[in-house]
């Protein structure tokens, strides 16, 4: 797969310009031209760059990060891009050889794993545990989702402000208005989880799915088991993983099982079937269906759902 990836590389960058032949989107010139992996840091771009920015969402909606392969046509988006943004971890290990392919003196690259002091991926009691491939790095794992805490999402848009202002100086001022205004609504989303915590009757929560939220958890000093780590290949649990969270369930009297966005829903479902738990959606804004991204839901949005479905399950 890897030398196919390359071929394709090699061959995009020698006729490049025949990659954008099929399906064209349309570029607005007069604005910057900001290209991103994933749905939270499109939305921050947009939220911060308002109309003097074109924001371009690279994986597709309803596309699951982990096993997204870029296009020859993606190649071209990053290459025409001003800003490219991108996580920086395991899930988007490709980005690497792209950024390596295209002539990037005139691309400025955020890492969003360089803007937060990342933290390591646990292993918590009765999480499946990923199986190691034959030669797999022994390397630290970190948890990429570092947006996941609106008081993250606040510097990852500040980053953003800095790095607009720098290319685009002429609308400096209007960045810096943009961002100071998006920054007041995170401050409230994130007075509204601080509230929702104070007042609960509990600190721990169960996922009966990955678990890709530690920066979320540990802003609120949450309590949590899943039924693999943030960025598990495998969704197929062990049989003690399952039997684990249920006792969980019923030990602590817990009222909700989470599942996140674009999940089968699988294992939520059957633990609750077995405890009498309601199962509910955590967003975790890596992306969002298809359907969901027409509407024009925000980070805010489905941010403003987490708490309402925290809450429940904190009660």
């Amino acid at each position: 797969m890897k030398r196919l990836f390359l071929v394709l590389v090699a061959i995009f960058m020698s006729v490049g310009f025949l990659a954008g032949c099929g399906n064209k989107v349309a570029t607005d010139k007069d604005k910057l031209q900001v290209v991103t992996t994933v749905f939270a840091t499109y939305d921050f771009a947009r939220q911060v760059g308002g109309d003097k920015v074109q924001a371009t969402m690279l994986v597709p909606p309803g596309a699951e990060i982990h096993a997204y392969e870029p296009t020859p046509q993606d190649i071209k988006k990053i290459k025409e891009s001003q800003v490219f943004v991108y996580v920086g971890g395991e899930s988007d290990e490709w980005v690497k050889k792209i950024l390596a392919s295209v002539d990037s003196k005139h691309l400025k690259v955020i890492r969003l794993l360089d803007t937060i002091k990342p933290v390591e991926e646990v292993i918590k009691p009765g999480m499946t545990e990923e199986k190691k491939t034959i030669g797999a790095s022994d390397e630290k794992e970190y948890d990429e989702h570092v947006w996941t805490s609106p008081a993250n999402a606040i510097k990852i848009s500040a980053k953003l402000k800095d790095v607009f202002s720098t290319v685009d100086s002429g609308n400096k001022a209007i960045y810096e208005k943009n961002y100071l205004a998006y920054t007041a609504k995170l401050n409230t989303l994130d007075k509204e989880f601080k509230d929702i915590v104070a007042h609960s009757k509990r600190k721990v929560v169960v996922f009966g799915d990955r678990f890709p939220l530690r920066y979320f958890m540990d802003a609120y000093g949450l309590d949590y088991f899943a039924a693999f780590p943030g960025c598990a290949r495998d969704t197929e649990p062990s049989a003690s993983t399952v039997a684990f969270l249920i006792d969980k369930v019923r030990q602590e009297k817990i009222p909700v099982v989470f599942h996140i966005e674009l999940s089968n829903e699988k294992i939520a479902k059957a633990i609750a079937s077995a405890t009498g738990a309601k199962v509910l959606q955590f967003n975790t804004c890596h992306n969002v269906p298809r359907d969901e991204f027409k509407k024009g839901v925000t980070y805010v949005s489905l941010m403003q759902e987490n708490a309402k479905a925290l809450k429940e399950a904190l009660q």
